[in-house]
């Protein structure tokens, strides 16, 4: 079954408000064959978060991005020859809306407390332990991201906010620390001394023609946490820069690479920038300016490929550095995780059977 990608994949879905709390009902009846339908179409409400409210019968909060969602896997459904219907719903018999609101945050909390379990598995393991170079690293690295998508999955149907997030979040901090994938790759060989931020403001930088992947970031880093007013210009070296101005990523100047750092590293130590999402970017950049893999970044060769369609979509500098500062915000947004709904959950109580709603009854009607 081939499913849409959600619109919001990635992001916290909107919070429902008791107010104007709906439900949306997914109901459906698929035939005999072909015989991996019914699996194909469970599979895919798991993922949309939806819960089982009796025998075909699956509901969600009544949200723009849940209606999508099942109106889409209506559409797969009745083309692979079985049936199936969206309504909406202001109450639904034998459950209260307390009731349905706790049985989504209850299967939530149980998918965060699986994952807490699988996360714990692998900090115990012992961190000092004897391995081949360069084969353990990658792998864990790899394993972290998986984590950190089934994180972003889960929390892409928290519908109410559901207990457990918080400790996924500290215990993937903490394996992500042990593996250095959050801290800043190391960015200079030789002691850095501490520089004064206010003799950097409103200045102008200056970096080299046709800026790639270090200067598009370095030049978001700049803005972004070191000087909220940088101007930015190009020149061939540092013997054409004005006096005024800042050089950087040119070979000879301060703000370059250092030992085995890229600039934008340098510029990390040299301004104590140590934001973990910064520290994910940094890695990133590093392994696609100095292509020595060291970090083995998944999100390398993606980033590397819209760099270059935006050489190729850009002949002025000017244009091509905005859109290459712009793509670095947008990859530090989706690495920082502070950006995510913050806050203790409530522990949802244990699963009881459904609390019956006194005086009301089902409402049904079909979704526009």
């Amino acid at each position: 079954m081939t499913s849409r990608p959600k619109a919001e994949h990635g992001t916290r879905p909107p919070r429902v408000q008791q107010s104007t709390r709906r439900w949306l009902l997914f109901v459906h009846q698929l035939p005999s064959n072909p015989s991996n339908l019914r699996v194909r179409t469970w599979r895919r409400l798991q993922q949309l978060g939806a819960i089982p409210i009796k025998q075909a019968v699956y509901v969600l909060p009544d949200i723009p991005s849940a209606r999508e969602d099942f109106e889409w896997l209506k559409t797969e459904v009745k083309a692979s020859g079985g049936d199936a219907s969206v309504f909406a719903a202001d109450n639904i018999d034998s459950w209260s809306d307390d009731a349905l609101v706790e049985e989504f945050r209850r299967s939530r909390q149980e998918a965060y407390a699986s994952l807490a379990r699988d996360l714990e598995k692998v900090l115990r393991r012992p961190s000092g332990a004897r391995r081949q170079r360069g084969t353990r690293a990658p792998a864990i690295r790899r394993l972290s991201e998986v984590f950190r998508e089934r994180l972003t999955a889960i929390e892409g149907v928290d519908f109410f906010g559901s207990a457990g997030r918080d400790r996924v979040t500290t215990l993937l901090k903490q394996l992500e620390e042990r593996k250095s994938l959050t801290r800043l790759p190391a960015a200079s060989s030789k002691p850095v001394s501490p520089v004064d931020a206010n003799t950097y403001h409103g200045r102008l930088w200056v970096t080299r023609p046709r800026p790639g992947v270090d200067r598009m970031a370095s030049a978001w880093l700049i803005r972004r946490f070191i000087d909220l007013q940088a101007r930015f210009d190009f020149a061939a070296d540092r013997d054409a820069v004005p006096e005024d101005a800042i050089p950087f990523d040119m070979f000879g100047v301060d703000f370059s690479h250092q030992g085995e750092g890229c600039t934008f590293e340098t510029l990390c130590t040299v301004f104590g920038i140590q934001e973990p999402a910064v520290g994910r970017v940094a890695a990133v950049v590093h392994d696609l300016d100095l292509k020595d893999g060291r970090f083995g970044t998944p999100e390398g060769a993606t980033v590397g490929t819209l760099i270059e369609g935006l050489q190729l979509a850009h002949s002025d500098d000017e244009a091509l550095l905005a859109q290459g500062m712009a793509l670095f915000d947008a990859l530090y947004r989706a690495f920082d995780q502070s950006a995510r709904l913050a806050g203790p959950r409530p522990l949802a109580p244990p699963r009881t059977r459904p609390t019956a709603s006194t005086g009301k009854s089902v409402r049904r009607r079909r979704a526009p």
